[in-house]
């Protein structure tokens, strides 16, 4: 199956502006355009966007991810250095995940803290004020 870009833009939630600027960047090298220059996204293309989007919401750089799909179009010699690649940004995102959870419980302290304070105050028939 085909799609336009704006079809392809709407299944991924993202605006036809973020592909056509993706293009632009040189992450989609496997999208051809028919004989009006117009996009035509197909369902493989469209796993290489979720790849891209995937990679995008971990926090990968623009610049990286080209970097991987141009290992990708390169075939099966760059299967290693793509698993490598995967797997070092396996463990960013597992970094991301560890800070926050730990910035998660800092705030439940806080929210802890806050609660406990509150309460002790109504108790007491005082108004709530928070302190920092």
């Amino acid at each position: 199956m085909e799609y336009t870009i704006k079809q392809a833009a709407d299944r991924l939630n993202l605006t036809a502006y973020t592909l056509r600027f993706y293009d632009k960047e040189g992450l989609l090298p496997f999208v051809e355009r028919d004989d009006a220059g117009r996009r035509l996204f197909t369902d493989n293309n469209m796993e290489w966007l979720e790849m891209i989007c995937c990679l995008k919401n971990t926090g990968m750089s623009l610049k990286q991810i080209k970097d991987y799909i141009q290992l990708c179009m390169q075939g099966d010699d760059t299967l290693e250095e793509r698993r490598q690649f995967l797997l070092n940004h396996r463990q960013d995102v597992l970094n991301q995940i560890e800070a926050l959870h730990d910035n998660l419980e800092h705030i439940n302290y806080k929210i802890e803290h806050y609660n406990t304070t509150c309460k002790l105050q109504l108790d007491q028939k005082q108004s709530c004020t928070l302190p920092v």
